[in-house]
């Protein structure tokens, strides 16, 4: 009887130990923590943005054992739906999601660097929603515009900025024109046909619409 006791004994120490020990490794092995990925940019132009996601990081893993080892509550898989256990989740995946929103930032500019682009580069994208070459074409397009004015009529052999500008651009389209900044019938007759394309007034003068859409 003794024996039995003694073995008993032994079996519920051996469970409780184990119970323990799997906790233990459970909440303490390298492979619980959240890991950082290695695919973010480190060098981003906005140093304050990679010390709030290493932070943002820190803080989800301490919260994760906090709420472990004080209100016994494991927020990654609960095994209950309290009221308590609820917030706790509710927390824990809104420290997530924060850190899923820095590591977005993060990946993207290390895949634009990897494309070329530089920390100003990136910055001006994410400011502006374009990259500079796109910023640098439609400037030049405005400019070429703010050369037209509707109160000029153009004449034939008359020679002007704007024609030129718009023979460049035909010549683009496929036209095949002289450019040389001179209003005569070929370059009308490009104009005519370009208009005609796009469903304008297919008269051969340049007008707000036409150079809009010559210019998109």
């Amino acid at each position: 009887m003794k024996q039995i006791i003694i073995f008993l004994l032994i079996i519920i120490a051996a469970l409780i130990g184990y119970g323990k020990y799997s906790d233990y490794k459970r909440y303490n092995s390298p492979e619980t923590a959240f890991q950082t990925t290695k695919n973010i940019d480190v060098n981003y132009h906005d140093k304050k943005v990679v010390f709030d996601y290493y932070n943002a990081v820190e803080d989800l893993n301490s919260y994760v054992m906090l709420q472990w080892t004080t209100n016994g509550i494991d927020v990654r898989t609960p095994e209950d739906d309290a009221v308590e256990t609820k917030a706790a989740v509710k927390t824990y995946a809104d420290k997530k999601a924060k850190i899923a929103y820095y590591e977005a930032l993060l990946e993207q500019s290390k895949k634009l660097k990897e494309k070329g682009l530089s920390n100003a580069e990136i910055q001006f994208l994410e400011v502006n929603g374009m990259n500079y070459e796109t910023q640098k074409k439609n400037q030049r397009i405005e400019k070429i515009k703010s050369l037209f004015n509707t109160s000029v009529k153009l004449y034939n052999g008359e020679k002007n900025a704007i024609v030129y500008e718009v023979q460049k651009e035909l010549v683009k389209k496929g036209y095949d024109i002289q450019i040389d900044g001179v209003y005569r019938i070929e370059t009308l007759n490009a104009i005519k046909s370009f208009e005609e394309k796009n469903n304008l007034l297919a008269d051969g003068y340049l007008d707000s619409l036409t150079i809009e859409l010559l210019f998109q």
